[in-house]
C-alpha cells in the first residue's frame, strides 16, 4: 500500500519537527516547507502530495494566500494550523477552501487523527457504488468530481463529502451533529457554523439544484429530489 505524503507549511521549524514526528510515526511520509511560497512551489513540484497542513502567520507569502494559489489548482485535503482563534478568521479560511481548522496549541494526536480522517474516504473510493444520482446531480467517486445538468461543479475536498453524505442519506433529517461527526469522520466540539459555512458555499456552486438541500430549523439539514 502506498504511503501519503504531507505537506508542512511553518516557519516555526519546532512546530514542523513536532507535527513531523508524529505524523512519521503513523507512517506517513513529510515534506516541509519554511514559508507560504515555498509551500506553493513544493506543492506544485510534487504531484504525490495528499495532504497539506497550512500555518497562517508566515514570511514571504502567508498562509491564506498559499492557500488560495493552491486552490487554483487542487483540491487537495488542507488542514489550517494557526494561532489565530478569532471567528472571522475561520470562516476566512473555509472560504477560501480550508476543510479543518485547528488552533494552537493543539495536541499533535488529534492532528494526525484529523488527518487520517480526511483521507479515508479516498483510501476507499474503489469500493462500493463509485456513481451517485440524484435529479440534475451526478457524483462520480472514484474521480472525485460532481457534475450539474452534465456539466462539471469544482468543489473543494469537503464539500464533495457533504454533498456525498446528503445524497447517500436523501430524504433523512440530518442533525449538524450527525453531519460533523459522519463527514468530518471525528467527535468535532466546533460550531455549528462549520456546517452552515460549508453548506451555504456548496448550495451557491450547485446552483438551483443547490435548493435540494433544505434547511430543518433548529436541527440541521435534509435533502430532497
Amino acid at each position: 500500500m502506498d504511503r501519503y505524503k504531507i505537506l508542512i507549511a511553518d516557519d516555526e521549524e519546532r512546530m514542523r519537527k513536532l507535527v513531523k514526528d508524529f505524523l512519521l510515526k503513523a507512517g506517513f511520509l513529510v515534506v516541509e516547507a519554511s514559508n507560504g511560497l515555498d509551500a506553493v512551489d513544493k506543492f506544485d513540484a510534487d504531484p504525490s502530495i495528499s495532504l497539506v497542513i497550512m500555518d497562517v502567520m508566515m514570511p514571504v507569502l502567508d498562509g491564506w494566500n498559499a492557500v488560495s494559489e493552491i486552490r487554483k489548482k487542487s483540491d487537495v485535503p488542507i488542514i489550517m494550523l494557526t494561532a489565530k482563534a478569532e471567528e472571522q478568521d475561520e470562516l476566512k479560511g473555509f472560504s477560501l477552501g480550508v476543510d479543518e481548522y485547528i488552533a494552537k496549541p493543539f495536541s499533535p494526536k488529534i492532528l494526525v487523527a484529523r488527518v487520517q480522517a480526511l483521507l479515508k474516504r479516498t483510501s476507499g473510493a474503489d469500493s462500493g457504488e463509485n456513481v451517485l444520482y440524484a435529479g440534475p446531480i451526478k457524483i462520480d467517486i472514484n474521480a472525485h468530481q460532481v457534475y450539474v445538468n452534465e456539466e462539471p461543479v469544482d468543489l473543494s475536498y469537503k464539500e464533495f463529502e457533504l454533498l456525498t453524505f446528503f445524497v447517500e442519506n436523501k430524504g433523512m433529517a440530518l442533525s449538524r451533529e450527525k453531519i460533523l461527526n459522519s463527514v468530518w469522520d471525528y467527535d468535532y466540539f466546533g460550531e455549528a457554523r462549520t456546517i452552515d459555512t460549508h453548506v451555504k458555499k456548496l448550495r451557491a456552486k450547485m446552483g438551483e439544484a443547490g435548493d435540494m438541500i433544505k434547511t430543518i430549523w433548529g436541527m440541521g439539514y435534509k435533502f430532497e429530489e
